[in-house]
C-alpha cells in the first residue's frame, strides 16, 4: 500500500516532468521491491514510467536521449524511457520492462498504448533472453553475498526472486510475473522453506535490519541445488516473433493519439 501523501508526491512530480520535458508520461508504475511485495517500511519508491514526446521531437537527424533520471529525493527515485526504447526493449523481450507491465501498483494509465504492448507480450517474450537475464542476476548475487558462513541476509531475496523467476519459465508458465508471493506459491513445494521464506518477509516488511549475519541453512540449500540445476541450461525456445513491423505501427499510431488527446506534450 502507497501511502496517500507519498503518491499524491509521485503524481505531482510525474506532472513537473512532463512540463519540464515537453512530454507525455502515459504509463507510471512501481516496481522494485514495493512492487514484488517485500518492502520494508524504509524502501525507496522506485518509480518508473513511459512517455512519448510530440511528432516532431521524433524528425530529426540528431540522436536523442531516450532516458529522463531524476536525483532520489525523499525516497523517492523516478526513471523512465522514451516509447520508442520500450518497444525495441519489448521486441528484444527485456524483463524490467515486462516487469513493469505487469506491476501490482500502477500511479497512472493514459492514452491506449499501454494495453496494446501488454496484448504483445506473449509473441515477443522469449524464455531463452530472459533465463538468461535472470540466471545471471541470480549467479552474481549468489557469488558477491551468500557464498561465505556470515550472508548479506537481505540479499536471499535477490537470488531467491531470480531463481524462481528460472523456474517459472522452466516450468513454461509464461511471462514471469512481477510479485514475488506468486512465484513462492506456485513453485516452492516444501513446507518448511515456504515457512522459512515467509519468515524472512515478515522480518523485512517489519523493519528488521537484514544486514550481515549466519547463513539460513534451508534456503541457502536450496538456492545452491538450484544454480546448480540450471548451471547448465538446456534449449530454450525464442520468442514466437521478432517482427518490427507490427511494434513500427504501434508507435505511428501512439504518436497520432497523443495528437488527438488531452494527453498533450507542452
Amino acid at each position: 500500500m502507497i501511502p496517500p501523501s507519498i503518491r499524491t508526491e509521485i503524481e505531482q512530480r510525474l506532472r513537473n516532468i512532463e512540463r519540464e520535458e515537453n512530454v507525455c508520461i502515459f504509463y507510471a508504475c512501481e516496481s522494485g521491491s514495493r512492487a514484488w511485495d517485500f518492502a520494508s517500511e524504509n524502501s525507496d519508491y522506485d518509480v518508473r514510467f513511459l512517455y512519448i514526446h510530440p511528432t516532431d521531437w521524433y524528425l530529426s537527424i540528431e540522436v536523442r536521449r531516450d532516458v529522463i533520471e531524476r536525483p532520489v529525493a525523499d525516497d523517492i527515485d523516478l526513471n523512465g524511457w522514451d516509447i520508442r526504447k520500450a518497444l525495441a526493449l519489448l521486441r528484444k523481450s527485456n524483463p524490467p520492462l515486462l516487469e513493469w507491465l505487469q506491476s501490482p501498483i500502477i500511479y497512472h494509465q493514459k492514452l491506449t498504448v499501454v494495453e496494446k504492448i501488454r496484448s504483445l507480450m506473449p509473441e515477443y517474450y522469449s524464455p531463452l533472453r530472459c533465463m538468461h537475464h535472470y540466471l545471471h542476476m541470480a549467479q552474481g548475487n549468489f557469488r558477491e553475498y551468500l557464498k561465505a558462513d556470515e550472508v548479506w541476509v537481505k540479499k536471499y531475496f535477490y537470488v531467491l526472486r531470480p531463481v524462481l523467476a528460472c523456474k517459472w519459465i522452466e516450468g513454461g508458465y509464461g511471462v514471469v510475473p512481477t510479485e514475488f508471493q506468486k512465484l513462492v506459491d506456485r513453485l516452492v513445494d516444501s513446507l518448511s522453506l515456504k515457512s522459512a521464506i515467509d519468515e524472512l518477509i515478515e522480518r523485512k516488511r517489519n523493519g528488521q535490519e537484514l544486514d550481515m549475519g549466519p547463513k539460513i541453512p534451508i534456503i541457502s540449500a536450496f538456492i545452491e541445488k538450484e544454480l546448480e540445476h540450471f548451471a547448465t541450461l538446456p534449449h530454450y525456445p525464442k520468442s514466437k516473433s521478432s517482427d518490427i513491423h507490427r511494434l513500427d505501427k504501434l508507435f505511428q499510431d501512439s504518436l497520432v493519439e497523443l495528437e488527438n488527446s488531452r494527453c498533450q506534450a507542452r
